[in-house]
């Protein structure tokens, strides 16, 4: 039997533990959504990361030259005092 989720007044909806269990989704995780042609919607799992060695690279500009944690840091205490 399919679950039942009820919506609220503001358009809201609250999943199941069962359904998040089933997707294996935790507090700080998120879901992905995909709208189907024939009106149904498709929920998958979109963990976030969890370990900061995942962000390797994130910052990374293709062309830009490296910089230095000293610059970084005289860059981050020029912002504190405005």
């Amino acid at each position: 039997m399919p679950l039942e989720l009820t919506v609220t007044a503001k358009g809201q909806v609250t999943l199941k533990r069962e359904l998040l269990r089933h997707l294996g989704i935790g507090p700080g995780d998120r879901i992905g959504v995909t709208l189907m042609p024939d009106g149904k919607v498709e929920l998958t799992t979109a963990h976030t990361a969890h370990d900061i060695r995942t962000l390797r690279g994130a910052l990374k500009r293709p062309g830009a030259p490296p910089v230095a944690l000293e610059d970084m840091q005289h860059a981050i205490e020029q912002g504190r005092r405005g």
